[in-house]
């Protein structure tokens, strides 16, 4: 793949980069919501919450779509829970691994 590939792909990584951005994503996983039901909801105060979005929204993972004075978060393309249940089964298979080790 060419070079350009690889940077976005890193892009998109990154921005999945945290613990609170994967959160995040898991609560709108069930349906778009606003910031004032997500924050809440993750226990995180707004301008924690804000800078968490503005990075999703900016990677592309996230659109934001205005009702009224709401703005509510949707995500751009549901492949994108693909990748994270594929790096859930990667932590799952490796913790199985360390156990068997262990077992040894």
């Amino acid at each position: 793949m060419p070079a350009i590939s690889a940077k976005l792909r890193a892009d998109i990584l990154s921005a999945l980069a945290h613990p609170n951005r994967i959160r995040i994503l898991e609560a709108i996983r069930r349906s778009p919501a606003c910031s004032c039901e997500i924050g809440p909801e993750l226990n995180l105060e707004q301008s924690n919450l804000s800078r968490h979005m503005k990075i999703l929204v900016n990677s592309g993972i996230l659109i934001p779509q205005r009702d009224g004075v709401r703005i509510n978060y949707s995500i751009a393309d549901d492949e994108i829970y693909k990748l994270l249940d594929l790096a859930g089964e990667l932590v799952r298979k490796s913790a199985e691994r360390s156990i068997q080790e262990v077992e040894i």
